[in-house]
């Protein structure tokens, strides 16, 4: 029980719902109320499954494709950048008729990314979820960890839920303006995972002791 209050406290405020509310009103705008909740709950879904692959076998699977930490912070930083580019710009080349506008819509599944992945289930949780792996000694100490993300799903879940009331504070023209001051937030969130991303790189120790044997060398 331990494990699982401390997976909760660890957690939430990585992931944030509140923050991540305003980007699921804003990159659902033209959806029913039935649809955005569709949208939440697979993003949910999406999210607790992310984390629970990465808390059973995380460090494997980082290790066999390769992958670091600073590594999803760029590519998630990259997706994000283009959800906020998007929003700022939407294509909308006057061409197409109704009917093919909301067959579109329709299609248009924000569930995994970027809700999903990398805003809610990003590398910050990502990586606090394998170093919660170091506290677990048997399968209860993981079974209470995923009850921990199971609580955090709830919350986000809710959180989400409770966002669509704000469409009908803000109207259409209110939620389409929102829209655009969320999409720069958004692109500048983009921006700053790419540079910790670097920034991670820059100052990782194998680079810092390959630069200085370079160096060395070259005397």
């Amino acid at each position: 029980m331990q494990l699982a209050i401390a997976a909760i406290i660890a957690l939430l405020p990585i992931i944030n719902p509140f923050s991540t509310a305003p980007m699921f009103l804003a990159i659902t705008e033209g959806d029913t109320d039935a649809e955005r909740q569709e949208q939440a709950r697979k993003a949910v879904i999406y999210m607790v499954c992310i984390l629970v692959a990465f808390l059973v076998g995380g460090t494997f699977i980082m290790k066999f494709f390769g992958l670091s930490l600073p590594g999803l912070r760029i590519a998630g930083g990259i997706l994000v950048a283009g959800v906020g580019m998007r929003m700022l710009y939407p294509k909308d080349n006057g061409l197409q008729t109704k009917a093919e506008h909301l067959e579109s819509k329709r299609k248009r599944d924000v569930s995994f990314t970027p809700l999903a992945m990398p805003s809610l289930a990003g590398p910050g949780a990502i990586s606090v979820t394998i170093g919660l792996t170091s506290l677990a000694t048997g399968w209860l100490d993981f079974v209470s960890i995923i009850v921990g993300i199971l609580a955090v799903a709830a919350i986000v879940y809710l959180t989400l839920r409770l966002s669509t009331r704000l469409v009908k504070i803000l109207g259409v023209n209110g939620l389409h303006a929102m829209t655009k001051i969320m999409g720069f937030l958004i692109l500048c969130v983009g921006v700053q995972f790419i540079v910790n991303g670097v920034i991670d790189v820059a100052s990782s120790p194998e680079l810092i002791r390959a630069i200085l044997q370079v160096l060395e060398e070259a005397r």
